[in-house]
């Protein structure tokens, strides 16, 4: 809203609403996923599972995923799935379309998928690249459908968010609870919920690029890929760990708590300023003083 991303906003509204951030008076909180999203109690998913056995699980929902999809059966081929609307003026699919030829045949011997699970007219491009290379057992683009998105979440590797603007968002907060790894351009509240992961460290749950460009997915799809060949043992140890993690963090517990925290802090703030006090004190004077004149 304070850069002007959403046309809705009037300029008035705008402009308020950045004087308040810029006079820190402004602050934002994070929305949390409903929670059935979850693969412990997930029924759309053709196995259950959780940070100890998400190994597993994760395979067998993604053999189930491939076959919904007509994708290839492979089960260590590392599969991207695009959950948002297909919408190029704020969720970045024309960055995908650009590189997705060389995405896929730069990791066409590791098997690389994508699976495409969104509305919109921007789907044409997709399946005009996919006939035009025939990689049909590839790449998938369907329509949106709620089950099939959930199996989606369980059964990728990597969830593709390349937003130019994004105030909240939800699907990188639900991909790591599902134990999959978020690819995120850092802006709004993907810069807030998303942080680089470091394997070595056991830090970071997903990947991020800074400048808004094709070259900028493309490096954080290969920052996705190089975690991909870490051994097993490390892979499987850091996503367990960013699943419990995911689970803590993103939940409606948190948001309320953070709502409270706010009035609170408002209830401790002094109405007026000391400055406005002192005025009222000196006004008050004043008019005792022409009191005891008159």
């Amino acid at each position: 809203m304070v850069e002007g991303h959403h046309h809705f906003v009037t300029d008035p509204i705008r402009r308020e609403m950045a004087a308040k951030y810029h006079a820190g008076c402004a602050l934002g909180i994070l929305n949390a996923p409903d929670p059935d999203y979850d693969p412990l109690g997930d029924p759309a998913l053709a196995v259950r599972y959780g940070p100890d056995d998400h190994a597993a699980g994760k395979r067998r929902n993604k053999a189930a995923l491939q076959d919904r999809l007509g994708l290839r059966q492979q089960d260590d081929a590392p599969v991207f799935f695009w959950p948002s609307r297909l919408d190029p003026v704020q969720k970045g699919c024309q960055l995908l379309t650009d590189i997705l030829y060389d995405v896929v045949s730069t990791w066409w011997n590791e098997g690389l998928q994508v699976a495409i699970i969104a509305n919109g007219a921007y789907q044409k491009h997709f399946h005009e690249i996919v006939e035009r290379h025939g990689f049909h057992d590839r790449v998938a683009i369907c329509d949106f459908d709620e089950d099939l998105s959930r199996l989606a979440y369980a059964g990728s590797d990597y969830m593709l968010m390349p937003s130019r603007f994004e105030p909240c968002g939800l699907p990188q907060m639900i991909s790591p609870i599902y134990g999959t790894l978020p690819v995120v351009h850092r802006t709004g509240g993907l810069r807030d919920t998303v942080t680089p992961l470091d394997a070595d460290a056991g830090t970071g749950n997903g990947f991020c690029f800074e400048t808004y460009d094709a070259a900028g997915l493309r490096w954080a799809i290969g920052e996705a890929m190089a975690f991909h060949r870490r051994p097993a043992a490390v892979r499987e140890a850091q996503i367990a760990r960013v699943m419990r993690e995911s689970r803590a963090h993103f939940n409606h517990e948190v948001t309320a708590r953070a709502y409270i925290d706010i009035y609170e802090r408002m209830l401790q703030r002094p109405l007026i300023s000391d400055f406005a006090e002192g005025l009222t004190a000196a006004a008050s004077e004043s008019a005792e003083d022409a009191q005891r004149g008159s």
